[in-house]
């Protein structure tokens, strides 16, 4: 029977406790949860970013409306953005149901952002042959110039835990990192926010406060076995039906009560992406988001030379707003934008000024560089692919290469318009004359001179034009 039940009996027990002069206090007893019930499952897959923590925090709450006893967060993720990592954690602390990370299958990571989840979780889990860790924020938008580094200073090594075994990978003889590490003071603020807030989940949870920090100052990464030896993670599990028995009985804290978890016969329940999900995770992708930028650019640019095609203004104009809404959402480098556009627009003035490559080529250079920073992030998959880029560069290249063939090809021709363009042509001559008469050029009669005798319907070659008179001379 469950003291918690049992009002009366508890007061019994409180008041002999009393009378028997027993100073020690009675702890509150865990609430249990209830067998039955249902276990959610949601899933973290690839880089984290806004569709990511909409559907995580979604999940959460539909998780809470159903009365699910437990939630299960699959991970395998190389990381992501900050803002969105922070919406989830902020949603699993709030969250009245208990939440487990377990980074599974095996061969999978939690990275980087996915480590911070991992600490926030009440229970942290990884399946074996999985790796954690590397959590150092790298910044968007370049690097600063770095300050010198201050002289390291010797440092004992941390003692082993208790009844640990040695493990390759273990990182328990790595001396921490210097109080002030090498990088720009913006670099230095950020890495010290992201310490502090691990080190913040590490305390909430009861989990290795000096390893989350190392993991962010130093990126130091674990195995599971490690992590488990480290006090990193609280248990290791082959797959789901494990994880549930593994898991069971344990007491966690969640919010202001302590809770005993019953999970050998829960009933698992998927919940996958909808589709405004997907949606947002497709035009959130930064290649897709770029691609879609340079179609809402070259699309305009075709209404405007050819007033009335429609089609070209209208995908255009749509590219280009759902772009927008993208870039809005994603953490962008708007000089790279910048470039990008005047680069394109650079390329676009080449067909119409005859520079002979100048513009082209300058804004080749500006378009480049500027894609190569628009999306500047060490984070995989939150980045536009180089061979995209430099493909389109390419197919740039070709393009204003050809004009410069053109132009100069042009240049060598002679002018076939205008006075200048008459000279060396062919005219009839229209009746006999010495000296002065008239010839048929084009269709028109023309006054002509001429130093020798023509006749009526000979060929006359022009050799200048003064005027309305032509000097000829016979062929």
């Amino acid at each position: 029977m469950r003291l918690a039940s049992h009002p009366f009996l508890t007061a019994l027990l409180l008041i002999g406790a009393a009378a028997a002069g027993d100073t020690a206090t009675i702890a509150p007893a865990a609430a249990v949860t209830e067998p039955g019930g249902t276990v959610t499952v949601l899933e973290i897959k690839g880089p984290i970013g806004p569709a990511t923590s909409h559907y995580v925090v979604r999940g959460l709450e539909a998780a809470q409306a159903a009365g699910s006893r437990l939630v299960v967060i699959e991970m395998d993720t190389p990381g992501g953005l900050d803002t969105s990592m922070r919406d989830i954690i902020r949603a699993i602390l709030a969250s009245p149901i208990p939440v487990v990370s377990y980074v599974s299958p095996s061969g999978a990571r939690a990275a980087s952002a996915g480590t911070y989840i991992l600490y926030a979780s009440h229970i942290a889990a990884m399946a074996p042959a999985t790796n954690l860790g590397a959590a150092t924020p790298v910044s968007i938008g370049g690097e600063g110039e770095p300050a010198p580094a201050p002289a390291p200073t010797p440092t004992p090594p941390s003692p082993p835990v208790k009844g640990a075994t040695p493990s390759a990978g273990a990182g328990d003889t790595t001396p921490p990192p210097p109080e002030n590490p090498p990088g720009s003071a913006m670099e230095r603020k950020v890495v010290n926010d992201a310490a502090a807030y691990i080190r913040g989940l590490a305390e909430l949870r009861g989990r290795n406060v000096e390893w989350a920090e190392h993991a962010v100052r130093g990126a130091a990464s674990l195995s599971a076995n490690a992590a488990l030896e480290q006090k990193v993670i609280d248990v290791i599990a082959t797959d789901l039906p494990d994880l549930l028995k593994r898991i069971d009985g344990r007491e966690v804290r969640v919010q202001d009560r302590t809770v005993k978890l019953a999970t050998l016969n829960l009933a698992v329940q998927q919940v996958k992406p909808d589709w405004r999900t997907e949606l947002l995770a497709v035009i959130t992708n930064p290649t897709v988001a770029y691609g879609l930028m340079l179609i809402g650019i070259w699309g305009l640019l075709l209404e405007g030379y050819n007033p009335g095609a429609v089609l070209p203004g209208v995908a255009g104009s749509i590219c280009l707003l759902i772009a927008l809404f993208a870039f809005q959402i994603l953490s962008v480098n708007y000089a790279g934008l910048a470039l990008v556009v005047l680069g394109t627009a650079m390329i676009v003035a080449e067909f119409f000024f005859p520079t002979y490559g100048s513009l082209g080529a300058g804004g080749l250079i500006a378009f480049i560089v500027g894609s190569l920073i628009l999306f500047d992030t060490d984070v995989p998959g939150l980045s536009v692919g180089r061979p995209l880029i430099f493909a389109l560069a390419t197919v740039g290249a070709i393009v204003i290469a050809g004009i410069v063939y053109l132009a100069t090809r042009a240049m060598r021709h002679p002018v076939a318009t205008g006075t200048a363009g008459m000279i060396g042509a062919s005219a009839e001559v229209f009746e006999d004359f010495t000296g002065k008469g008239r010839v048929r050029y084009a269709g028109e009669l023309w006054n002509a001179r001429s130093k020798g005798a023509l006749r009526a319907g000979e060929q006359a070659r022009i050799v200048r034009v003064e005027g309305l008179t032509l000097w000829v001379e016979p062929q």
